[in-house]
């Protein structure tokens, strides 16, 4: 090209440089590997690293190949990444001969994202399997694409010095690895093999810890013999099993005081249950993908067992419509349920949390030892810390759409985007599921599932993630916000620690709507009818709420309607007996109980004398309006479920028996509606039909399915006098009880019938681990006010 060719060239397309700031999950997911692949495919230089801020990059080269760069960076950004926000700056040229990676920028608020943990990708598994592979059956395989992140974070940016993985040193092979551009490990930071990476051991009581020259293989025999088997896993211990063998099921049911409590299922493939559960392609997909929840799978009511099928002890799930897999998401896992060409071994396993029921899930080693020695007859453990708890997340399918009811691992610590900005807050969430919520700006961030609340270990275990949240994402909250209820845990944390900080007390049912009008991005310039239905709720009376209509926006809420106050005799013990319910519900109806009643057959009768002088005497009997306790007290009714061994199983299976009614019958119970303001729905006439209908010989499964058909109209009728009212036509279904995907479809197709548009839960529970994002909006709205 000649000379004045050139001058034309280089005036038409003159260099170029930009600062590029790119906001998001951009840490711990290849995206500085991905930032020098494509400035070095354009011919670009400069250099990329991480800072608190998240990953800043200076390029220079001809201005057209500077502006593709910048739109292609978040467009073609590697699988794992989210992108939330990419910034430019014109710099003045400073030329240079290659682009490079530097060390990470430390100091300054962190802005970052950190990745969630994810699943083994088919690369590394690829080479788990492989004998001619380095890290064939390395029990800790990863690459940029997979493996431990938010469990593993100490700080950010996100560097290996700042994780768990820092005093393992990388050895030549690994470090030639991590500098290579052209290899997948590229600044890898739990990258590592079994020349330098973590070491797994077996620890047997009497055998110490080299029990074996594999500890796999000894695992997996012990699991063969009915033993179980403490795994330590990304974010915790669990505790496993043969699923198959019903003596070891019942064993590990027993020890940790599980009650009826479903355990979780962890399978080699969807192939492997899928003549158990019903398994469309969105459940699949869950099973399968980078996340690797429990999935909540529908159960075939009379299942086949092809030759050679698994087949589940009864003790696994007994009552429950449901069964939760999950598939292998660590290398361990997979060696656990074996590798092609491996003995066979348990091809189902109990994968339950490493704790005493209520417990927090142990992480620490020496910890585990102790802590689970009255549940594990063995120990498979490794070297490498746990820095961040994170239990498994739990997702079921409704209407087509995930169903977040417990959101950990896997999910966590990825923000919520919120409709309006927020000043720097802490919204504690309640005492049952915690999970808390730190906010600022448009973003809120969950932790992963805490627990109950009524445990020292939890509570401890709050306060640490708190302050480990609180680093990662340079939060510093000016504000708490927590619930009304004088007693709660939470409440009295937010209290102790206010500061001089401000804290806002937002009532239970409230804070649930709001959270469902911010994860569809609602601004509440207009108010929606808000249905929650749970357990338990301090309302503003005094009494238990849980069956509410609320007219509901950020700022406020009036009470449209609720179910009729009955007694709560005793409290938690109603909850636990849910026969008490029962019991209360007939005499609230004017109905005599009787004898050839289910529910009064099931309560002793010293119990019964005692029950009735405290509802004739209206003592420790708090009136509530909860859902969830007439769905107690009809499953007690129809005679499925009179004491209740965790949350909700009376409602559980409830929702199984309706399940199992013939199709046909389009029979539902009625309600009675009350008054104007607020409206009362008075089960009254329900519980009349439904023992008239027991007294007929009705079967227990049609109750239950004309029960769930009356609540189903309720809503729809309460929703269409409150349009008629008030003129609103968005409804939020909200609460614990719409976990219930039998109610929670209905429902949603009866509104949208009825011209609604239906809000539902698709980015935080239902229940009340999604309680803290409601929280931290109404406290916002609160505190821009004052």
């Amino acid at each position: 090209m000649s000379a004045p060719a050139q001058s034309a060239a280089v005036a038409a397309d003159p260099p170029s440089r930009r600062r590029v700031v790119v906001r998001g999950v951009v840490q711990g997911v290849g995206f500085r590997p991905y930032v020098y692949g494509l400035a070095t495919e354009l011919a670009l230089v400069g250099h990329v690293t991480n800072t608190p801020e998240g990953v800043v990059a200076e390029v220079e080269g001809s201005a057209s190949a500077v502006a593709r760069f910048c739109d292609r960076l978040a467009v073609q950004a590697p699988p794992l990444a989210r992108v939330e926000s990419v910034h430019h700056l014109e710099l003045p040229a400073a030329g240079g001969e290659a682009f490079t990676i530097l060390a990470s920028r430390t100091g300054g608020p962190a802005r970052t994202l950190v990745s969630p943990d994810t699943a083994t990708c088919a690369d590394c598994l690829a080479e788990l399997a492989d004998p001619d592979d380095r890290r064939h059956r390395h029990p800790f395989v990863n690459c940029t694409h997979c493996g431990p992140r938010f469990t593993i974070v100490t700080d950010v940016p996100y560097d290996r010095a700042n994780t768990t993985m820092a005093g393992f040193p990388m050895c030549p092979d690994c470090a030639r690895e991590y500098g290579d551009p052209a290899d997948r490990r590229f600044h890898a930071q739990p990258v590592a093999c079994p020349a330098c990476g973590p070491r797994l051991r077996l620890i047997v009581p009497g055998a110490g810890s080299a029990a074996g020259e594999d500890p796999v293989a000894e695992a997996r025999a012990l699991l063969a013999r009915g033993a179980i088997l403490a795994v330590k896993g990304l974010g915790g211990y669990h505790l496993a099993c043969d699923a198959t063998d019903d003596t070891a099921v019942r064993l590990l049911r027993h020890r940790k005081a599980r009650g009826d409590k479903p355990f979780a299922l962890m399978a080699r493939s969807a192939g492997e249950i899928e003549h158990l559960v019903r398994l469309g392609p969105e459940e699949r997909s869950l099973l399968e993908g980078a996340v690797r929840p429990v999935v909540l799978l529908r159960r075939r009511p009379d299942p086949s067992y092809p030759a050679g099928a698994a087949r589940p002890a009864e003790a696994v799930a007994p009552g429950s419509p449901d069964l939760g897999v999950m598939l292998p998401y660590t290398p361990v896992h997979h060696l656990l349920l074996g590798l092609p060409g491996d003995p066979v071994g348990p091809r189902l396993l109990v994968m339950t949390s490493g704790n005493l029921s209520g417990e927090p899930i142990v992480t620490d080693d020496a910890e585990a030892l102790e802590r689970l020695a009255h549940l594990a007859d063995a120990w498979l453990t490794h070297d490498r810390p746990i820095h961040v708890p994170c239990d498994d997340s739990v997702v079921r399918v409704c209407d087509g759409e995930p169903l977040l009811i417990r959101r950990s691992r896997g999910y966590a610590p990825l923000p919520v985007a919120l409709p309006l900005p927020v000043r720097p807050a802490l919204a504690v969430g309640g005492d049952l599921k915690n999970a808390f919520c730190l906010g600022e700006g448009r973003q809120a961030w969950l932790s992963a599932h805490i627990g109950d609340m009524d445990d020292l270990e939890t509570q401890g275990a709050f306060e640490r993630a708190v302050q480990q949240l609180g680093s990662i994402t340079g939060v510093r909250p000016k504000s708490l916000a927590s619930d009304r209820h004088p007693a709660y845990r939470s409440a009295g944390w937010a209290d102790r620690n206010a500061a001089g900080r401000t804290v806002v007390r937002v009532q239970h049912h409230h804070a649930h709507i709001a959270a469902a009008m911010a994860e569809h991005g609602l601004d509440g310039t207009r108010p929606v009818i808000g249905v929650a239905f749970d357990g338990t709720g301090h309302g503003d009376d005094g009494a238990v709420w849980g069956g509410e209509f609320l007219l509901a926006d950020y700022d406020g809420f009036t009470r449209f309607g609720h179910l009729a106050y009955v007694p709560l005799p005793g409290g938690d013990t109603a909850v636990r007996r849910p026969y008490r319910m029962a019991l209360a519900q007939l005499r609230a109806a004017g109905i005599a109980r009787s004898a050839d009643l289910a529910c009064t057959a099931a309560c002793p009768p010293d119990e019964l004398r005692l029950l009735e002088r405290q509802l004739e005497r209206d003592l420790n009997c708090v009136p509530t309006s909860s859902m969830g306790r007439l769905f107690d007290a009809v499953s007690s009714l129809a005679g499925v479920c009179h004491l209740a061994g965790y949350e909700a199983q009376a409602a559980v299976e409830l929702e199984a028996a309706a399940l199992r009614a013939p199709a046909g019958d389009t029979a539902a119970y009625p309600f009675e509606l009350r008054g104007g303001d607020p409206v009362r729905a008075d089960p009254a006439p329900l519980v009349a039909a439904i023992v008239a209908d027991l007294r007929a010989g009705v079967e227990p499964e049609l109750v239950a399915a004309r029960f769930h058909r009356a609540v189903t109209a309720l809503v729809r009728r309460m929703c269409l006098r409150a349009r008629e009212r008030h003129g609103l036509d968005t409804v939020a279904l909200t609460g614990g009880v719409f976990a219930n995907t039998l109610l929670s479809s209905a429902c949603s197709a009866g509104l949208r019938e009825d011209g609604f548009t239906v809000l539902r839960h698709r980015l935080v529970p239902p229940n009340d681990g999604g309680l803290a994002l409601g929280q931290l909006m109404v406290a916002a709205r609160k505190t821009t006010h004052d």
